[in-house]
């Protein structure tokens, strides 16, 4: 059992106090249906020698009555233990299993590959620090559905690294044709995921092959092993050691003269000495001790599991946190979160629920249900409820503040679960978002005119101007990622039009930067508020009775529809400028692709920010199969084709 190692024989409590400090990586196995999740855990065990012997022997026994391999040994029983597991040949709770090599500690995870118990696959990846997304070979499967959806959540949930086992190459004949095709069409899914770390390993679950020893049949695969990886690969960085956070758990108070402060750091790390702040009441004092089983500690950071003292006697209490007054978490009432829902009682907005986040528990409600998110298409839907299995976006307010970050910069504390009052079940699990944590501030879209004013009239009616300049007003947008064509796309389409004798403005959102957008940035709050104001800009040149052609990345649906709302629907279409990411990067004159890559360009829509393709556009263009003029011809045909000119 467990891993060789001359200590075990020689020095036993050597080899003890090498295993206890040995990194741990909890990592989960998620996929479609029979792609093969449980075979590879039980195989990766039976080839690494992980088994005991009596477990082998339960094993092999069953493998003759439950098993899926005519009778032969079925490492699938490994983890499939439930009865109705062996009797489908499928999982359905998450199962866990955990071993140990002389390099790592390993939880894995294996998690059910059914649309219904896709609240299961996000339990077991809730805590995990990597994700092996198998897919199946064959023809007729390779990246479908299920594989989408794991996909997202994995990205949803923050993991970081994922590999991607595409099994049963055995059936394809070790093709690297079939190989290099299945990562084509995953990164062409994966490029509007957050999965900064992605590897390809070629593997047959069923016979072993790349899992433990290089395999004889792929040749061609010059990549590492499947436990190579899993033992190698850097997940140390991967932890927050800058923002302190100690969620209280527990007040220890054994007898008149110690009073500690039990939990785990949620993030960071502490020092005797440190000044820190409790919330909510933010008083501060200083770290006098920080005691473990052990014995005392000058320095504790995460996830380390500590009681701490302070030099002042100041009121603490379970749910409150310790931070350092320098680096505060958001404390607010309001919150909007992406929310994984896991109950068969469809989320209703404005009932009670219990939130809990971390040590606090505070009843709270949906105020809004902002979308539900398509996880095949990653489109954003329109609707009045969640469903079981369902993902979508909401605005949560509470009954009193909570203490938190969002949960891309810190796992622990921007995540929180859903519980019904009433039966005391948890329903959801949410991911509290960054740009919206906690602040009363509206945007622009949903402020109310200031009070007293009234819009001008003007002196000249619609029709006089449609009389005029022969053409209904509309503003067209052109949307697309960066260097997709867009804005020499707008220029032709101006220059065409203006040539008939239009009246037309382009208006383009690199100009617009260097001028009334100045003072925006490139995070979703501030592009929001730019197409805010080039929708504001439009409608005005629109009443003039002009037509406006705007060239704008604007990656966000919602905003989009936001804008029609401010031009008028009936005024407004919208233009798909579709170009794949190697054309655009091909196209790049600004070197933007190339400054994402290297970091110095946060939010890049299309890489490190999500690009949303319009759900309904007016017209598609695609200037890597057509010249400029001729998308710029497509559109004047559509103002054409829709009575504008």
């Amino acid at each position: 059992m467990s891993h060789q190692s001359e200590l075990i024989a020689t020095d036993i409590d050597a080899y003890l106090k090498q295993h206890e400090h040995k990194e741990l990586l909890r990592f989960l196995t998620c996929g479609s249906v029979d792609d093969g999740k449980s075979t590879l855990i039980g195989m990766l065990l039976y080839e690494s020698k992980m088994i005991y012997e009596d477990q082998l022997a339960a094993i092999e026994q069953a493998s003759v009555t439950h098993g899926t391999t005519g009778g032969k040994f079925d490492p699938a029983l490994l983890t499939d233990g439930l009865k109705a597991e062996r009797e489908q040949g499928i999982t359905i709770d998450v199962a866990y299993r955990y071993f140990s090599t002389a390099k790592r500690k390993f939880i894995i995870a294996d998690t059910p590959g059914h649309e219904q118990y896709t609240r299961n696959m996000a339990t077991g990846a809730s805590t995990c620090d990597l994700a092996i997304i198998l897919v199946d070979a064959r023809p007729g499967h390779g990246v479908i559905t299920q594989t989408r959806r794991h996909s997202f959540i994995v990205s949803l949930l923050g993991i970081k690294h994922v590999l991607i086992a595409v099994n049963k190459m055995d059936l394809v004949d070790w093709s690297e044709e079939r190989f290099e095709e299945i990562k084509r069409d995953y990164r062409e899914f994966a490029t509007r995921l957050d999965m900064p770390d992605q590897h390809f390993i070629p593997i047959s679950a069923l016979n072993g092959d790349n899992l433990i020893e290089r395999s004889p049949n792929s040749p061609w695969y010059e990549g590492s092993t499947l436990m190579h990886h899993l033992e190698n690969v850097h997940i140390a960085s991967d932890r927050n050691l800058i923002d302190f956070r100690l969620p209280v758990q527990y007040v220890n108070r054994p007898n008149l003269d110690f009073r500690g402060f039990c939990g785990t750091l949620a993030s960071g790390k502490v020092r005797v000495g440190d000044e820190v702040m409790a919330l909510p009441s933010k008083r501060k004092s200083r770290i006098e001790r920080i005691v473990t089983f052990d014995g005392d500690l000058e320095e504790a950071f995460c996830p380390q599991a500590v009681t701490v003292t302070l030099e002042d006697e100041i009121d603490v209490s379970r749910g409150d946190m310790l931070v350092r007054p320098d680096n505060l978490p958001t404390v607010a009432d309001k919150f909007d979160a992406t929310v994984v829902w896991m109950s068969d009682d469809a989320l209703l907005p404005g009932k009670q629920y219990l939130i809990k986040q971390g040590t606090q528990t505070t009843p709270g409600r949906v105020s809004t249900l902002r979308y539900r998110i398509d996880v095949n298409t990653l489109h954003r839907e329109p609707t009045p409820t969640l469903g079981l299995n369902e993902i979508g976006r909401c605005r949560f307010e509470l009954e009193r503040p909570i203490a938190m970050d969002g949960y891309r910069a810190n796992r622990a504390t921007g995540a929180f679960i859903v519980i019904d009052r009433m039966t005391n079940i948890t329903v959801g699990a949410g991911m509290i978002l960054d740009r919206t944590a906690a602040t009363d501030k509206q945007e622009a879209w949903d402020t109310e005119a200031a009070e007293g004013l009234v819009a001008a009239t003007s002196a000249v009616t619609d029709e006089e101007r449609t009389a005029r300049y022969g053409q209904k007003p509309a503003t067209v947008l052109l949307t697309g990622p960066p260097a997709s064509g867009k804005s020499p796309i707008a220029a032709a389409v101006e220059r065409l039009l203006f040539e008939q004798g239009r009246a037309v403005v382009a208006i383009d959102g690199q100009t617009l930067r260097r001028g009334l957008s100045r003072d925006l940035g490139f995070s979703l709050a501030d592009r929001s508020e730019n197409v805010r104001r080039v929708a504001e800009v439009a409608k005005t040149i629109n009443d003039a009775g002009l037509i406006t052609i705007a060239a704008l990345v604007a990656p966000q649906e919602e905003v989009r529809q936001k804008a029609a709302e401010v031009v008028g629907a009936e005024r407004f279409l919208v233009v798909h400028v579709d170009a794949p990411e190697s054309w655009r990067r091909e196209h790049d004159d600004q070197g933007v692709y190339a400054k994402a890559d290297a970091g110095e360009i946060p939010n890049l829509a299309g890489v490190s920010l999500d690009y949303e393709p319009p759900t309904k556009p007016d017209l598609v263009v695609k200037p890597a199969d057509k010249s400029i003029e001729e998308c710029a011809a497509a559109v004047v045909k559509m103002l054409s084709e829709r009575g504008i000119i």
